[in-house]
């Protein structure tokens, strides 16, 4: 494979948003030749027809930005392609339906013009692959797929199953949940099934929302309603929410087999009024819940991003903004790396560049993975102690206290 390799410094393996993001964050690095590196994406996806431009898979999906996510496609000059179609999130209302206790995060209190962002997936992957275009040191290889890897001491060997052959310092593992590259390399994972599905839609609502975003508990799991930009054809006034209600498989087989009328009605049950009637539902979709966390997240030459390394549940928001860190972090490091004076310093695969970046990841990842799973099991149980623990928890939130101030940090990205 040596002999007919093409030669990269780094090779991602996904050209998804973490993929994508990857390498733009690498992409105007500098070796001490002068050269910037040389990258390549591996991307099962084929190119798009209609833009003639590489197409990995950006679903309908919306996307919660932190602010401090924000700032950094800010830093990537991605986020000028983005902000018009960006719904600033200005508060965030939490409750716990049937319980009197609720809580306000707002974002005039923390003198910033917004907590976070909401926005399609499918225009951030449209900005991203905008950025990419014009960056001729990254190379993309799709639709094709990994056959093989091979590690060597000095470098990593990648079969493609086009026939084509990839050596890379550094191998970029950003190819999701059931990532090829963290099998191959038998990194093991905990694993934990909910048991509970996301069932996600866009809705029209009677009331706007003026920038506010809810997050209301109930038994079942919990209902968030994220603020959109007012469609063109909406009446002034209206609002424009994204809704994701967690729900058991069972419940959720039955409500998607309600009409858009009935499912209308179950959801103001649910949610409540708050933002009036809900008036017009659109294409209802259902992805399962699980978490996901990798033992390690680095092999010999290879590191795991976004995804690959944790998949978490989507109760505050968090995890495109937590795998977005994962990437500022090795860009980071392998900044550090390139600009430091040492013997190799262009070596971006090296042990301890990979050791750093396990340590420095860590612990934002379990501090994350915690309040997730946290609330999860503390919302879904209604045991008497229970309730009035998230009762007093949820009047705490409601006054400037150590525990609002961490988790609205939490919650910005920093």
């Amino acid at each position: 494979m040596e002999q007919s390799a093409q030669q990269f410094d780094v090779v991602i393996s996904g050209g998804g948003l973490s993929g994508s993001l990857m390498a733009l964050s690498l992409s105007e690095l500098v070796k001490s030749d002068g050269s910037k590196l040389a990258i390549a994406i591996i991307e099962a996806n084929p190119k798009s027809d209609n833009q003639g431009q590489h197409a990995p898979l950006f679903d309908d999906r919306v996307l919660a930005l932190s602010h401090g996510s924000a700032r950094y496609l800010e830093k990537l000059s991605v986020w000028q392609h983005l902000q018009q179609d960006a719904c600033a999130i200005a508060d965030i209302d939490i409750s716990d339906r049937g319980h009197f206790a609720k809580a306000r995060l707002s974002a005039a209190e923390y003198h910033v013009n917004a907590l976070g962002y909401v926005i399609d997936m499918a225009l951030i992957g449209r900005g991203l692959l905008k950025v990419l275009a014009n960056k001729t040191n990254v190379h993309w290889f799709n639709p094709d797929k990994i056959e093989d890897i091979n590690w060597q001491e000095q470098h990593v060997d990648v079969a493609l199953q086009s026939g084509t052959c990839l050596q890379g310092k550094l191998l970029l593992a950003c190819d999701g949940v059931k990532s090829p590259c963290r099998e191959r390399a038998n990194i093991e994972v905990s694993f934990d099934d909910y048991q509970q599905v996301a069932l996600i839609a866009n809705v029209a609502t009677q009331k706007p929302h003026l920038h506010k975003a809810y997050e209301r508990f109930s038994n079942q799991g919990p209902i968030a309603m994220l603020p959109l930009p007012q469609s063109k054809a909406q009446a002034v006034g209206q609002g424009r929410c994204s809704l994701v209600w967690t729900m058991t498989p069972d419940e959720a087989e039955r409500i998607q087999a309600l009409s858009d009328d009935d499912f209308k009605r179950e959801l103001e049950s649910a949610f409540g009024l708050w933002l009036g009637q809900i008036l017009h539902v659109g294409k209802r979709d259902v992805y399962p819940l699980v978490l996901l966390q990798a033992k390690q997240q680095t092999y010999h030459r290879m590191a795991l991003v976004g995804n690959s390394s944790h998949t978490i549940h989507p109760i505050a928001g968090q995890g495109f903004n937590l795998g977005l860190r994962d990437v500022a972090d090795m860009a980071s490091l392998i900044a550090e790396q390139l600009n430091a004076d040492m013997l190799n310093s262009d070596d971006v695969g090296s042990f301890a560049l990979l050791q750093k970046y396990q340590q420095l990841r860590s612990k934002d990842q379990q501090e994350v993975i915690w309040l997730t799973d946290s609330l999860v099991r503390l919302f879904a149980n209604d045991l008497p102690p229970l309730v009035v623990g998230r009762n007093i928890g949820l009047q705490m939130l409601g006054a400037l206290s150590p525990f609002k101030n961490a988790l609205v940090k939490k919650t910005m990205g920093y």
